[in-house]
């Protein structure tokens, strides 16, 4: 009897925690239009804390130097946004002659597919030209995902107040934990919320340095290879970084796209040989030296956290809901009964995987 009471109290358990995932994904869902521009706010709000600090420390007034912090974000951002735009301006003015270098590309291929192989290709009946034709519409699709982007950057009005807000009541959010959490836990809270501040800083620092230095490194690759539009396509390639694992292969597609479809198809494997170089400085030296250990989130975690961020808000989860993890993660080391949820989530690695010391000194300047 006592058996049978212990198995359906382990069933409810186990139902209720379901229930609860359940529930959890919901209001993702539901809440997706307000939480990802908070979730937002707040990387961003790390991202900066360093200027704040900083200009506090010289003028020595809060509200003014979080004001000047914002502004300064603002304008590197919207400048930045600025090029991008111009260049994407630029590209879709040659759109259409992209479009028939592509279908002449895809029939001589056709062509020599059908002279070369036992097969019989249609060069005037694809699903390729069918593709190429609705072009135009196409181009409509790339100016509001841009648009979209840069909407879910700059151009949500209530940004800068929550980033503002954020910085400005640090200390008051600190006090309202230490007043929530009894006192004998103090000293557990106060080394949690360090140590999210630190990770937290450290990553969304890190992976600003990365795409930063991809998008050098794209567009003098491409520029070397002698590929137009090597900026447009360095800086496109080098945002997507921003999604972890998958952004080096999606960025390398917008690059290898074009030289498929331009006059000069060779180039696609001139393409690939390059961004398979930089997806391997990418994924083992740059973003594990100077991301990865600090977020300290094993790739598996980090894929399955990418897609379920992908299912829940699309684009803007498949990067938000990584460094949000590694805050989670953070709780479980500190809390025991979270601690096997941590070990699940941690990484592996020994000495053996990681760079010397002054290799990596040296990509962390």
């Amino acid at each position: 009897m006592a058996n049978t009471k212990y198995s359906n109290l382990r069933i409810i358990r186990i139902c209720l925690v379901i229930l609860t995932l359940i529930a959890c994904f919901t209001v993702l869902i539901l809440a997706r239009d307000f939480m990802y521009p908070v979730l937002l706010a707040i990387l961003f709000a790390y991202l900066i804390y360093p200027l704040v600090r900083i200009l506090e420390n010289w003028i020595r007034n809060r509200v003014v130097a979080t004001l000047l912090s914002i502004l300064v974000s603002i304008v590197v951002i919207a400048a930045f946004n600025f090029i991008l735009y111009e260049q994407l301006a630029i590209f879709f003015q040659d759109l259409p002659q992209l479009r028939d270098n592509a279908r002449e590309n895809m029939q001589g291929l056709q062509q020599w597919l059908t002279s070369n192989t036992p097969f019989n290709f249609d060069a005037n009946n694809t699903l390729m030209d069918g593709i190429l034709q609705n072009i135009g519409k196409e181009e409509g699709m790339l100016r509001n995902v841009f648009n979209a982007t840069s909407g879910t950057l700059v151009g949500l009005g209530l940004q800068p107040v929550y980033v503002y807000f954020l910085l400005y009541y640090r200390n008051h959010f600190r006090e309202f934990l230490l007043k929530v959490v009894p006192e004998e836990k103090h000293d557990t809270l106060e080394t949690i919320l360090n140590d999210i501040a630190q990770v937290t800083k450290n990553y969304v620092s890190g992976v600003f340095i990365v795409v930063l230095i991809l998008c050098f490194l794209n567009s003098i690759g491409l520029f070397i290879l002698g590929i137009e539009y090597a900026l447009l396509f360095g800086i496109l390639s080098a945002v997507m970084n921003f999604i972890p694992y998958f952004g080096t292969l999606i960025g390398a597609a917008f690059p290898l796209l074009y030289t498929l479809a331009s006059d000069e198809p060779r180039d696609a494997i001139k393409v690939l040989i390059l961004f398979a170089i930089i997806q391997f400085t990418e994924n083992n030296i740059l973003t594990p030296n100077i991301t990865g250990g600090r977020v300290a989130i094993n790739p598996l975690m980090t894929i399955f956290t990418i897609i379920i961020g992908s299912l829940a808000w699309g684009i803007p989860g498949m990067f938000l809901f990584v460094p949000f993890v590694g805050m989670f993660k953070v709780v479980c080391d500190h809390v025991e009964p979270l601690k096997p949820i941590a070990f699940l989530i941690s990484p592996r690695r020994s000495s053996k995987d990681r760079l010397p010391a002054k290799v990596k000194k040296w990509f962390k300047g």
